[in-house]
Protein backbone atom coordinates (compact mmCIF):
# COMPACT_ATOMS: atom_id res chain seq x y z
CA UNK A 1 0.00 0.00 0.00
CA UNK A 2 1.26 2.94 -1.04
CA UNK A 3 -0.99 5.44 1.00
CA UNK A 4 -1.88 5.47 4.92
CA UNK A 5 -4.43 7.85 6.76
CA UNK A 6 -4.24 8.69 10.16
CA UNK A 7 -5.73 10.62 12.65
CA UNK A 8 -4.28 13.67 14.89
CA UNK A 9 -5.36 17.33 16.41
CA UNK A 10 -4.51 20.41 16.20
CA UNK A 11 -5.13 23.23 18.49
CA UNK A 12 -7.47 26.44 17.87
CA UNK A 13 -8.17 28.27 21.37
CA UNK A 14 -9.96 25.56 23.38
CA UNK A 15 -10.82 23.67 20.18
CA UNK A 16 -9.45 20.99 19.45
CA UNK A 17 -9.90 19.75 15.69
CA UNK A 18 -9.48 16.88 13.56
CA UNK A 19 -6.25 16.64 11.22
CA UNK A 20 -6.25 13.77 8.77
CA UNK A 21 -2.44 12.84 7.91
CA UNK A 22 -2.49 11.04 4.84
CA UNK A 23 0.94 9.75 3.42
CA UNK A 24 1.67 9.07 0.00
CA UNK A 25 4.80 7.40 -1.70
CA UNK A 26 4.90 8.01 -4.93
CA UNK A 27 7.57 7.37 -7.89
CA UNK A 28 9.92 10.03 -8.67
CA UNK A 29 12.96 11.69 -7.55
CA UNK A 30 13.21 10.85 -3.57
CA UNK A 31 11.98 13.75 -1.80
CA UNK A 32 9.60 14.53 1.36
CA UNK A 33 7.06 17.30 1.21
CA UNK A 34 4.74 18.60 3.99
CA UNK A 35 1.35 20.49 2.70
CA UNK A 36 -1.96 21.59 4.80
CA UNK A 37 -0.37 24.99 5.92
CA UNK A 38 2.42 23.90 8.27
CA UNK A 39 4.36 26.42 10.29
CA UNK A 40 7.56 26.20 10.77
CA UNK A 41 7.96 23.45 13.41
CA UNK A 42 5.69 21.14 11.53
CA UNK A 43 7.94 21.71 8.48
CA UNK A 44 11.01 20.90 10.77
CA UNK A 45 9.60 16.97 11.39
CA UNK A 46 10.70 16.12 8.02
CA UNK A 47 14.47 15.92 9.63
CA UNK A 48 12.83 14.44 12.91
CA UNK A 49 10.96 11.84 11.27
CA UNK A 50 13.83 10.68 9.16
CA UNK A 51 16.71 10.41 11.89
CA UNK A 52 13.89 8.80 14.20
CA UNK A 53 12.64 6.38 11.43
CA UNK A 54 16.51 5.48 10.73
CA UNK A 55 17.93 4.81 14.27
CA UNK A 56 14.84 3.28 15.33
CA UNK A 57 16.27 0.19 12.83
CA UNK A 58 13.32 1.08 10.20
CA UNK A 59 14.05 1.83 6.47
CA UNK A 60 13.21 4.99 5.12
CA UNK A 61 11.73 4.83 1.95
CA UNK A 62 13.44 6.15 -1.24
CA UNK A 63 10.64 8.09 -2.94
CA UNK A 64 8.69 10.89 -3.17
CA UNK A 65 7.26 10.80 0.30
CA UNK A 66 3.87 13.18 0.30
CA UNK A 67 2.37 14.14 3.42
CA UNK A 68 -0.87 16.33 3.68
CA UNK A 69 -2.45 16.97 6.75
CA UNK A 70 -6.18 18.02 5.87
CA UNK A 71 -8.35 20.10 6.52
CA UNK A 72 -5.76 22.24 4.26
CA UNK A 73 -6.67 26.13 5.84
CA UNK A 74 -6.31 25.06 9.17
CA UNK A 75 -3.04 25.94 10.71
CA UNK A 76 -0.76 23.25 11.81
CA UNK A 77 2.12 24.18 14.26
CA UNK A 78 4.11 22.39 17.22
CA UNK A 79 5.88 19.22 16.85
CA UNK A 80 2.28 16.82 17.46
CA UNK A 81 2.45 15.76 14.08
CA UNK A 82 5.68 13.67 14.01
CA UNK A 83 4.37 10.48 15.54
CA UNK A 84 1.56 10.33 12.87
CA UNK A 85 4.32 11.60 9.85
CA UNK A 86 6.70 9.10 11.24
CA UNK A 87 3.35 5.80 11.25
CA UNK A 88 2.04 7.00 7.96
CA UNK A 89 5.15 6.71 6.46
CA UNK A 90 5.72 3.20 8.20
CA UNK A 91 2.27 2.27 6.98
CA UNK A 92 2.43 3.64 3.33
CA UNK A 93 5.88 1.79 2.73
CA UNK A 94 4.26 -2.09 4.33
CA UNK A 95 6.53 -1.78 7.23
CA UNK A 96 3.82 -1.63 9.86
CA UNK A 97 0.00 -3.17 9.33
CA UNK A 98 -2.27 -0.16 8.36
CA UNK A 99 -5.59 -2.12 9.77
CA UNK A 100 -5.94 -0.61 12.97
CA UNK A 101 -5.00 2.62 12.37
CA UNK A 102 -8.48 4.35 12.07
CA UNK A 103 -9.00 3.17 15.56
CA UNK A 104 -6.82 5.45 17.05
CA UNK A 105 -5.42 9.29 16.91
CA UNK A 106 -2.11 9.85 18.03
CA UNK A 107 0.15 13.10 18.88
CA UNK A 108 3.67 13.25 20.05
CA UNK A 109 6.99 14.62 18.91
CA UNK A 110 10.08 13.16 17.85
CA UNK A 111 13.46 12.75 19.55
CA UNK A 112 16.52 11.69 17.00
CA UNK A 113 16.42 8.79 18.94
CA UNK A 114 12.69 7.68 18.44
CA UNK A 115 11.41 8.96 21.62
CA UNK A 116 8.21 10.73 22.26
CA UNK A 117 8.58 13.89 24.10
CA UNK A 118 5.88 15.71 25.47
CA UNK A 119 3.38 18.04 23.54
CA UNK A 120 0.95 21.05 24.53
CA UNK A 121 -2.84 20.47 24.79
CA UNK A 122 -2.88 16.79 25.73
CA UNK A 123 -6.05 17.34 27.62
CA UNK A 124 -7.72 19.08 24.99
CA UNK A 125 -7.43 16.92 22.37
CA UNK A 126 -8.35 13.96 24.71
CA UNK A 127 -11.53 15.66 25.59
CA UNK A 128 -12.43 15.54 21.16
CA UNK A 129 -10.68 12.45 20.82
CA UNK A 130 -13.73 11.02 23.39
CA UNK A 131 -16.42 12.66 21.56
CA UNK A 132 -15.37 10.98 18.32
CA UNK A 133 -15.30 7.49 20.16
CA UNK A 134 -11.32 7.19 19.08
CA UNK A 135 -8.24 5.62 21.57
CA UNK A 136 -5.70 7.62 21.57
CA UNK A 137 -1.83 7.14 21.74
CA UNK A 138 0.22 9.84 23.42
CA UNK A 139 3.99 10.21 24.94
CA UNK A 140 4.32 8.98 27.95
CA UNK A 141 4.78 12.58 29.49
CA UNK A 142 1.30 13.39 28.84
CA UNK A 143 -0.84 10.19 29.50
CA UNK A 144 -1.66 11.44 33.42
CA UNK A 145 -2.62 14.81 31.86
CA UNK A 146 -5.05 13.43 28.99
CA UNK A 147 -6.38 10.19 31.23
CA UNK A 148 -8.44 12.82 33.20
CA UNK A 149 -10.60 13.82 30.36
CA UNK A 150 -13.76 11.16 31.45
CA UNK A 151 -14.05 8.05 29.29
CA UNK A 152 -11.13 8.54 27.36
CA UNK A 153 -8.72 5.34 26.32
CA UNK A 154 -5.71 6.97 26.34
CA UNK A 155 -2.24 5.15 25.99
CA UNK A 156 1.30 5.82 27.21
CA UNK A 157 3.61 5.48 24.46
CA UNK A 158 7.70 5.88 25.52
CA UNK A 159 8.92 5.80 21.95
CA UNK A 160 8.31 4.63 18.62
CA UNK A 161 9.28 1.34 18.68
CA UNK A 162 6.32 0.36 21.31
CA UNK A 163 3.27 2.03 18.83
CA UNK A 164 4.81 0.02 15.67
CA UNK A 165 4.70 -3.23 18.21
CA UNK A 166 1.11 -2.54 19.26
CA UNK A 167 0.16 -1.94 16.24
CA UNK A 168 1.59 -5.42 14.71
CA UNK A 169 0.13 -6.43 17.86
CA UNK A 170 3.52 -8.13 19.42
CA UNK A 171 2.97 -6.08 22.51
CA UNK A 172 0.67 -3.45 24.68
CA UNK A 173 1.06 -0.47 25.26
CA UNK A 174 0.08 0.64 28.80
CA UNK A 175 -3.71 2.37 29.05
CA UNK A 176 -2.95 4.93 31.25
CA UNK A 177 -4.99 6.35 34.56
CA UNK A 178 -4.88 9.48 35.98
CA UNK A 179 -2.59 10.77 38.45
CA UNK A 180 -3.24 9.86 41.97
CA UNK A 181 -5.63 12.99 43.50
CA UNK A 182 -4.23 13.75 46.99
CA UNK A 183 -6.78 13.57 49.81
CA UNK A 184 -7.04 17.31 50.11
CA UNK A 185 -5.75 20.34 48.16
CA UNK A 186 -2.95 22.11 49.74
CA UNK A 187 -2.90 26.05 49.65
CA UNK A 188 -1.33 28.74 51.49
CA UNK A 189 -2.76 29.15 55.08
CA UNK A 190 -4.72 31.89 56.28
CA UNK A 191 -4.01 31.64 59.64
CA UNK A 192 -0.93 32.50 58.84
CA UNK A 193 -2.10 36.17 59.23
CA UNK A 194 -1.74 37.58 62.70
CA UNK A 195 -3.85 40.70 63.02
CA UNK A 196 -5.03 42.05 60.01
CA UNK A 197 -8.81 41.57 61.05
CA UNK A 198 -10.43 44.39 58.99
CA UNK A 199 -8.30 42.70 55.66
CA UNK A 200 -9.41 39.13 56.78
CA UNK A 201 -12.89 39.98 57.46
CA UNK A 202 -12.78 41.89 53.56
CA UNK A 203 -10.81 38.86 52.24
CA UNK A 204 -13.78 36.32 53.79
CA UNK A 205 -16.80 38.58 51.97
CA UNK A 206 -14.42 38.65 48.72
CA UNK A 207 -14.48 34.56 48.76
CA UNK A 208 -18.37 34.08 50.33
CA UNK A 209 -19.44 36.37 47.12
CA UNK A 210 -17.09 35.84 44.86
CA UNK A 211 -16.43 39.89 44.51
CA UNK A 212 -13.30 41.69 43.18
CA UNK A 213 -10.91 43.06 45.90
CA UNK A 214 -8.36 46.39 45.86
CA UNK A 215 -5.82 46.68 49.04
CA UNK A 216 -4.18 49.84 50.00
CA UNK A 217 -1.62 49.65 52.04
CA UNK A 218 2.03 50.61 53.03
CA UNK A 219 4.66 48.34 51.85
CA UNK A 220 5.12 45.34 54.34
CA UNK A 221 1.59 45.06 55.65
CA UNK A 222 0.77 41.84 54.51
CA UNK A 223 -1.34 42.80 50.91
CA UNK A 224 0.71 40.34 48.45
CA UNK A 225 0.41 37.58 51.61
CA UNK A 226 -3.47 38.25 51.96
CA UNK A 227 -4.22 37.57 48.36
CA UNK A 228 -2.31 34.49 48.31
CA UNK A 229 -4.49 32.82 50.54
CA UNK A 230 -7.48 33.65 48.68
CA UNK A 231 -7.69 30.62 46.72
CA UNK A 232 -7.35 28.64 50.60
CA UNK A 233 -11.01 29.83 51.45
CA UNK A 234 -12.48 29.19 48.23
CA UNK A 235 -14.87 26.62 47.99
CA UNK A 236 -14.00 23.24 46.66
CA UNK A 237 -13.70 22.66 42.70
CA UNK A 238 -15.98 21.02 41.17
CA UNK A 239 -15.47 17.97 38.60
CA UNK A 240 -16.54 20.81 35.43
CA UNK A 241 -14.61 23.41 37.10
CA UNK A 242 -11.26 21.70 37.63
CA UNK A 243 -11.67 20.39 33.91
CA UNK A 244 -12.00 23.20 32.20
CA UNK A 245 -9.51 25.24 34.53
CA UNK A 246 -7.18 22.37 33.23
CA UNK A 247 -7.98 22.26 29.89
CA UNK A 248 -7.12 26.29 29.36
CA UNK A 249 -3.67 25.57 31.53
CA UNK A 250 -3.38 22.42 28.81
CA UNK A 251 -2.83 24.83 25.69
CA UNK A 252 -0.74 27.06 27.79
CA UNK A 253 3.26 27.55 27.31
CA UNK A 254 3.93 25.28 30.59
CA UNK A 255 0.88 22.83 29.85
CA UNK A 256 -0.98 21.18 33.07
CA UNK A 257 0.83 19.60 36.12
CA UNK A 258 -1.95 16.89 36.91
CA UNK A 259 -0.77 16.42 40.40
CA UNK A 260 -2.60 20.18 40.86
CA UNK A 261 -5.82 18.30 39.63
CA UNK A 262 -8.52 20.67 41.46
CA UNK A 263 -6.98 23.03 42.65
CA UNK A 264 -7.44 26.60 42.13
CA UNK A 265 -5.30 28.56 40.03
CA UNK A 266 -3.13 31.76 41.77
CA UNK A 267 -1.61 34.07 38.94
CA UNK A 268 0.33 36.87 39.31
CA UNK A 269 1.76 38.82 36.31
CA UNK A 270 4.30 41.14 36.86
CA UNK A 271 3.13 45.42 36.50
CA UNK A 272 5.31 45.07 33.20
CA UNK A 273 3.18 42.74 31.38
CA UNK A 274 1.29 43.71 28.61
CA UNK A 275 -2.19 43.94 27.07
CA UNK A 276 -1.37 40.78 25.06
CA UNK A 277 0.02 38.85 28.08
CA UNK A 278 -2.98 38.91 30.17
CA UNK A 279 -5.90 38.33 27.47
CA UNK A 280 -3.66 35.91 25.14
CA UNK A 281 -2.93 35.97 21.51
CA UNK A 282 -0.07 34.94 18.97
CA UNK A 283 -0.56 34.42 15.22
CA UNK A 284 -1.93 30.83 16.37
CA UNK A 285 -3.57 32.05 19.53
CA UNK A 286 -2.52 30.86 23.15
CA UNK A 287 -4.54 31.47 26.57
CA UNK A 288 -3.01 35.11 29.06
CA UNK A 289 -3.40 35.10 32.68
CA UNK A 290 -6.68 35.95 32.73
CA UNK A 291 -7.41 33.02 31.32
CA UNK A 292 -5.26 30.65 32.98
CA UNK A 293 -6.45 31.96 36.29
CA UNK A 294 -9.88 30.21 35.09
CA UNK A 295 -11.63 29.52 38.48
CA UNK A 296 -8.90 31.19 40.55
CA UNK A 297 -7.58 34.05 41.32
CA UNK A 298 -5.94 36.56 39.41
CA UNK A 299 -3.56 39.09 41.74
CA UNK A 300 -1.94 42.15 39.93
CA UNK A 301 0.38 43.55 42.82
CA UNK A 302 1.41 47.52 42.14
CA UNK A 303 -1.85 48.43 40.37
CA UNK A 304 -1.56 51.95 39.62
CA UNK A 305 2.74 50.82 37.89
CA UNK A 306 0.21 48.64 35.43
CA UNK A 307 -0.33 50.50 31.79
CA UNK A 308 -3.50 51.89 31.44
CA UNK A 309 -4.28 49.98 27.96
CA UNK A 310 -3.03 46.64 30.21
CA UNK A 311 -6.07 47.57 33.07
CA UNK A 312 -8.87 48.26 29.97
CA UNK A 313 -8.07 44.62 28.89
CA UNK A 314 -10.00 43.67 31.94
CA UNK A 315 -13.03 45.56 31.61
CA UNK A 316 -15.02 42.87 29.29
CA UNK A 317 -13.43 39.49 30.45
CA UNK A 318 -14.93 40.70 33.84
CA UNK A 319 -18.21 41.36 32.28
CA UNK A 320 -18.38 38.57 29.99
CA UNK A 321 -16.29 35.76 31.87
CA UNK A 322 -15.00 34.89 28.02
CA UNK A 323 -12.06 36.42 26.04
CA UNK A 324 -12.23 36.40 21.87
CA UNK A 325 -9.08 36.92 20.08
CA UNK A 326 -9.20 37.62 16.62
CA UNK A 327 -6.57 37.26 13.78
CA UNK A 328 -6.35 37.83 10.44
CA UNK A 329 -6.32 33.87 9.81
CA UNK A 330 -7.94 32.45 12.58
CA UNK A 331 -10.13 33.22 16.31
CA UNK A 332 -9.84 31.81 18.93
CA UNK A 333 -12.60 31.92 22.07
CA UNK A 334 -11.23 31.58 25.81
CA UNK A 335 -13.05 31.48 28.86
CA UNK A 336 -12.08 34.20 31.65
CA UNK A 337 -14.10 33.51 34.91
CA UNK A 338 -11.74 34.67 37.62
CA UNK A 339 -11.30 36.44 40.62
CA UNK A 340 -9.35 39.48 40.43
CA UNK A 341 -7.55 41.09 43.58
CA UNK A 342 -4.88 44.17 43.17
CA UNK A 343 -2.99 45.67 45.39
CA UNK A 344 -1.10 49.42 45.74
CA UNK A 345 0.26 51.79 47.77
CA UNK A 346 -1.45 55.15 49.21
Amino acid sequence: MSLAVLYSRALAGLDAPLVTVETHLGNGLPSFTIVGLPEAEVKEAKDRVRAALLNARFEFPARRITVNLAPADLPKESGRFDLPIALGILAASGQIPGERLQRFEFAGELALTGELRPVRGALAMALAVVRDGREFVVPKANAPEAALAHGAAVYEAPALMDVCAHLAGRASLVRAVPAPVADAVHYADLMDIKGQAQARRALEIAAAGAHSLLMVGPPGTGKTMLAQRLPGILPPMTEAEALESAAVQSIGTRGFDATLWKQRPYRAPHHTASAVALVGGGSNPRPGEISLAMHGVLFLDELPEFERKVLEVLREPLESGRITISRAANQADFPARFQLVAAMNP
